[in-house]
């Protein structure tokens, strides 16, 4: 008899979460599991794909916590789980951990999984101490890189035994280096614009490295709040007239076919979709030494690692790389093999059914 699941995310759209919560619930094995997905706003491109494949979507429709109808939808997502015999419920996200977490473990007799995907700082800090108390009430907490599990063990107290940790998977079929049209050597990013991706120190290393090498390019693919911040400063870095800005898309694959060599910057990280797309479609990747990036990165083997902020240090590696094609090529041909071996889609799916499996016997 197959295990009906519910994975829960506060909406269906373009974020991390949310599409590792859909490559989960279309992954996981079939014969064994029935996986349901709820959330607060269904409308969106994850909403289409759960639903294409046959995946049933609820939406519980809470815009405010504080809310009566915060309740109302409580006791609706309840008689859900009641009604369909949810043996577990994953929340995906911390507004989720926050709400769905505490009415499975009170109000049913489901399996409670939170899940801790980013570094907690990054959580607003009215929710960081919700989340807390969700921690709790969990039954297990999955995170998705060792970083954060060592994160959670030692800062938040969190009991090991909760912690269980799923790396992310991507599509390996979608994600494949491309051919693209002849261009000059391009450094470039896939990432939100946000002030924690530190961009700008990306920018000064390009302006430094770029000395040397007049014919570099530079390219930066996304969305968000330091849209205008970055472009100005690619003007005051002198390098307007060489660098691209273009806008979150769902062509992330022919984007990074056109870009050589990676950089992924952050000061804080947990484990980067965008770094493990960019080393499936072939990139020879650059990465901070923060977070779950050393997971992914081994430093001379599978990419090269700088210290966070620190421009020059991220200058000597592009002009390593810069200078050195083959280099270049064999770093990515040893990332690109290990996606491919470790990071697949069906992999998360498989290491998460396992976890599920374990929870769920665990209350036998």
């Amino acid at each position: 008899m197959k295990i009906p699941v519910l994975l829960m995310a506060r909406e269906l759209h373009v974020g991390g979460s949310e599409r590792q919560m859909t490559e989960t619930a279309r992954c996981l094995d079939r014969a064994e599991f029935e996986p349901h997905v709820g959330c607060f706003y269904p409308a969106g491109l994850r909403g289409d794909e759960l639903r294409e494949a046959g995946i049933p979507v609820i939406q519980f429709p809470v815009t405010s916590f504080g809310s009566p109808n915060a309740l109302t939808q409580a006791r609706a997502l309840a008689r859900y789980v009641r009604d369909h015999g949810i043996r577990l419920v994953h929340a995906w996200d911390y507004p989720l951990n926050v709400y769905a977490v505490p009415i499975a473990r009170t109000m049913t007799k489901a399996v409670a999984v939170a899940s801790q995907r980013s570094a907690r700082a990054l959580i607003p800090p009215m929710y960081r101490r919700l989340v807390r108390v969700s921690d709790r009430f969990a039954n297990a907490v999955v995170v998705n890189c060792e970083y954060l599990r060592r994160q959670l063990t030692a800062e938040e107290r969190v009991p090991a035994s909760k912690v269980h940790v799923c790396y992310n998977g991507i599509d390996l079929d979608r994600f494949r280096r491309l051919p693209a049209n002849a261009h000059p050597l391009t450094i470039g990013v896939v990432c939100g614009l946000r002030p924690e991706k530190d961009l700008k120190t990306l920018i000064r290393a390009f302006a430094a490295a770029r000395k040397g090498a007049a014919q570099l390019r530079l390219l930066i693919v996304g969305s968000g709040p330091e849209l205008a911040i970055l472009q100005q400063y690619v003007r005051e870095a002198g390098v307007a007239e060489v660098t691209r800005f273009e806008a979150a898309t769902a062509r992330v694959p022919e984007c990074l076919s056109e870009i050589d060599i990676f950089v992924l910057p952050s000061m804080s990280e947990a484990f980067s979709n965008s770094l493990m797309e960019a080393m499936a479609c072939g990139c020879c990747c650059v990465a901070s030494n923060v977070g779950g990036n050393p997971e992914l990165v081994t430093e001379g083997e599978t990419g090269m690692l700088f210290t966070a902020g620190d421009a020059p240090a991220l200058t000597r590696v592009l002009q390593r790389l810069i200078a050195d094609p083959g280099e270049r090529e064999r770093l990515a041909a040893n990332a690109t093999r290990r996606i491919d071996e470790r990071f697949s889609r069906q992999a998360a799916a498989k290491r998460m059914g396992e976890i599920y499996r374990s929870l769920l016997e665990s209350k036998l």
